[in-house]
């Protein structure tokens, strides 16, 4: 099986290729192999995944001004590492992009710890959320974005499970209805609570 790195340059060409409803069926038929234990399955995913990887990490690292030194291209390497040795039963595209979202948001955090660590508890990495925050608001640290999503999952995981998706992972309303099996109105609704709730925690540290 080709390296990781050899893998990951050659979906490149296809950075721009628009995700089909028959792109969309081949990544969950090859998710599927991939779970069966087919190596070669992941390696023709990647291509049908890697723009829509990337975005995600573009979007989550574009509100972090320059404490986090990692680029897009690296955050879904590490991401992608990560997600091949994880024991999940994919249920499709759309709830592997969602994990790998999630995988994203625990590396920055991680990384974020680590700088912390080494300051001895100063260089907090600080974060703009113009989604749960007021536009003009200061920036917040991004441990204490991660303590508050603990603190809400501690009282309504799906809440928590919610407002990741939208918000860090950027998906639409729709798919995240399909991610966790709920009504598009019920994803809505849990939207609001939690993003209000969010940004009520954030504005009193």
């Amino acid at each position: 099986m080709p390296s990781l790195s050899n893998t990951l340059a050659l979906t490149l060409a296809g950075r721009g290729q628009v995700m089909t409803a028959q792109a969309d069926d081949d990544v969950s038929r090859l998710l599927l192999a991939w779970q069966a234990g087919d190596e070669g399955g992941l390696e023709r995913l990647l291509p049908l995944v890697y723009a829509e990887l990337r975005e995600i990490a573009h979007r989550q690292l574009r509100n972090e001004p320059n404490a986090i030194t990692l680029q897009p291209t690296a955050l879904v390497h590490e991401a992608y590492l990560r997600l091949v040795g994880a024991d999940f039963t994919w249920a499709g595209r759309t709830h592997f992009l969602a994990v790998a979202a999630r995988t994203m948001r625990r590396i920055l955090v991680d990384q974020a710890r680590r700088r912390r660590a080494d300051r001895r508890g100063s260089g907090a990495v600080q974060v703009t959320m113009p989604s749960l925050a007021a536009p003009q608001a200061d920036p917040i640290d991004l441990l204490a974005i991660d303590e508050a999503l603990v603190r809400l999952a501690a009282q309504d995981e799906r809440k928590a499970r919610v407002v990741e998706l939208r918000h860090f992972a950027g998906l639409t309303l729709e798919e995240i209805a399909e991610v966790l099996e709920l009504s598009i109105a019920t994803v809505h609704r849990e939207l609001r609570f939690a993003t209000s709730w969010l940004a009520a925690e954030l504005s009193t540290e």
